[in-house]
């Protein structure tokens, strides 16, 4: 009761109509970008920052949310229309989708998607608000002990899950350390990594990075494959509901498809893609017609859309309770909350009450917008999939510009913002995940803080994360989450090697 107490007076603010039209911006920049394709969440969420850097953190954060789910919706307009991903958790969501579209049932796929992401997206907010008390209470046991270890298990949850080389993924971590040392060190009070450049004294900022390698890498990596005129044919839809006989399958399915979305979103380092496969892989094995799936049967649709959503709500709850980004996209969240001097964790909730449970109650707002918006919107949304990317391009170039410069007024940040482009550009041609980067860009400082006040109070003994018993827990979990990464990843490793030989 305390918990839904505290979420009427979230809803007291969130529909404040300030508040209320920054979440219906939210939801409508969030679907163009997902309808765009080459952009997704995470990037388009690094881009729009700069736009809230005016607000009050309760409105910025609340539009930057509706962002995030909005894009999640977005890129199911694209799959179903024209077979092309807006992001990569509706990459699934094309194989009976865009089937069901050249069927003429484009309208039945788009309307079921709508409904199984409100569907999902509220059950999560409402799991949200059941789990996010017991949590924060739980987690205020943490002393600094405790957060650096755990800490720690989100960084190697998302290390041993960020793209095929577990090597790689430790080598982007550590390139994401040594960005967030630069600066002055925070207990000697001396610059530390700035080699005589005094912009560096401020140490390097998050926004730049994240633009840089999410928004100009992308740019020159679509720039590449020549995304013009993706649109070809009018974008018209129409009957936004599925048959009679479709509704008793689809409403398992959305039943389905939320549990394990929800499921997936409490556990860091998964991310949409994965709960989108693994719900239309679930539904395809329980199905009495799995030779039908790639064909256009409407459950290939609502569970992955469903999971998808449930899945972005659900992600939140370790940002705010624990302090833990479970994604690129909750990373750049965390990011923001930082900058607006708001520190997810524990202590988010007796701080900064009214903040939390605003956002919170926003969600189902957003969702509800959400609803409102894609149904009747549909086909004004695949006309702008006729604009050709070269166009589209420019644009987003020129806002990555003015977003950096924004930031502190200084070209060094847009210099920074253009060199971390090429790194990006050029680690996403050697295939180096850019995750671990930015999420230990962002925890470094944490992790820096929490190692520094536990050594203090141990006096430099560092038996004291193996003699606490949350730490040492903590500690024994990333261990064995390493060694079943580099576990997998060590077969992976020699079927390449073996092709590498025959060639």
């Amino acid at each position: 009761m305390e918990a839904f107490q505290h979420l009427m007076t979230g809803f007291a603010a969130a529909l404040s109509p300030m508040n209320l039209m920054f979440a219906t911006i939210g939801c409508v920049l969030g679907t163009l970008i997902g309808v765009l394709p080459g952009l997704g969440p995470a990037a388009g969420t690094a881009l729009l920052i700069p736009i809230t850097f005016k607000l009050e953190p309760t409105s910025a954060i609340i539009m930057l949310a509706a962002i995030y789910y909005g894009a999640m919706y977005g890129g199911t307009i694209t799959s179903v229309l024209i077979n092309v991903p807006g992001e990569a958790a509706s990459v699934v969501t094309c194989l009976d989708g865009y089937e069901m579209a050249k069927q003429g049932r484009a309208g039945a796929a788009l309307g079921i998607a709508a409904i199984g992401s409100f569907f999902g997206g509220t059950v999560a907010t409402f799991g949200l608000v059941l789990v996010a008390l017991p949590l924060t209470r739980f987690a205020l046991k943490f002393g600094p002990t405790e957060y650096f270890s755990l800490l720690l298990v989100g960084l190697t949850l998302v290390m041993g899950l960020a793209g095929k080389s577990l090597a790689k993924a430790l080598v982007m971590g550590i390139l994401g350390l040594i960005f967030s040392f630069v600066g002055v060190d925070p207990v000697e009070g001396a610059p530390r990594f700035t080699f005589g450049v005094a912009p560096l004294m401020d140490g390097i900022r998050f926004v730049p990075v994240v633009m840089g390698f999410f928004g100009i890498g992308e740019i020159l990596i679509n720039a590449e494959r020549s995304l013009t005129g993706v649109m070809a044919g009018e974008g018209k839809v129409s009957s936004f509901f599925p048959r009679r006989d479709e509704w008793r399958i689809s409403i398992t399915s959305i039943l389905r498809g939320t549990g394990l979305g929800f499921f997936l979103g409490l556990i860091p380092g998964t991310n949409s893609a994965v709960a989108s496969f693994m719900s239309y892989s679930i539904e395809r094995k329980v199905s009495s017609h799995p030779d039908k799936f790639g064909t256009g049967v409407i459950e290939g649709v609502a569970a992955p859309e469903t999971a998808n959503n449930a899945y972005a709500n659900a992600a939140l709850i370790p940002l705010f309770t624990l302090g833990i980004p479970g994604s690129p996209t909750i990373a750049i969240l965390m990011g923001a909350l930082i900058m607006n001097g708001l520190t997810p964790g524990p202590l988010l909730f007796s701080q900064h009450a009214a903040f939390v449970w605003a956002v919170i109650a926003s969600l189902y707002i957003g969702n509800i917008i959400l609803l409102i918006l894609n149904l009747p919107l549909v086909g004004w949304w695949a006309k702008l999939l006729k604009i050709p990317y070269n166009i589209l391009m420019v644009f987003i170039l020129v806002f990555c510009i003015i977003g950096a410069y924004s930031l502190n007024n200084s070209l060094f940040d847009v210099g920074m913002m253009i060199f971390c482009g090429l790194l990006g550009y050029l680690f996403k041609k050697l295939d180096f995940p850019l995750a671990p980067a930015i999420l230990t860009l962002i925890l470094g400082p944490l992790m820096e803080q929490s190692l520094r006040e536990s050594l203090s109070v141990s006096q430099g003994d560092f038996t004291i994360f193996f003699t606490r018993p949350i730490s040492l827990f903590f500690l024994i979990l990333a261990g064995v989450i390493m060694v079943t990464s580099a576990w997998q990843a060590w077969p992976a490793a020699i079927r390449e090697e073996s092709k590498g030989a025959e060639v």
